[in-house]
């Protein structure tokens, strides 16, 4: 079918529609890298558990020490925030997914 035969209307869905996978595609590199984050997070909340003695965290070039309770609410902390971020992500992914799949029935039922 040539571009001719299609409506403007439905080349400017297609579009729309390619746009939004590419969304899709831009949301899912950014909940893998939050969970790859989350795992981090994690494996350093058993190391620090583990520990009897002081730790030590970088800030900026420096290495200060800090005790372990301090560091683990911090990890909490910063963990519970990247869950809020993947529930975010996943809010704005699945409404894309379903803007997408009605343009997708919209344009296939044109295309027909």
């Amino acid at each position: 079918m040539t571009n001719e035969k299609i409506g403007k209307e439905t080349q400017e869905q297609i579009m729309q529609m390619q746009l939004l996978q590419q969304r899709l595609q831009v949301f899912a590199a950014q909940k893998q890298q939050i969970q790859i984050q989350k795992i981090e997070i994690d494996n350093a909340l058993k190391e620090v558990s583990k520990s009897k003695k002081p730790v030590y965290t970088i800030i900026g070039e420096i290495m200060v020490e800090r005790s372990v309770a301090e560091v683990k609410k911090s990890l909490t902390d910063t963990k519970k925030e990247i869950d809020i971020k993947i529930k975010n992500l996943e809010r704005q992914e699945k409404k894309t997914l379903a803007s997408a799949e009605e343009l997708q029935q919209k344009v296939t039922k044109v295309l027909k």
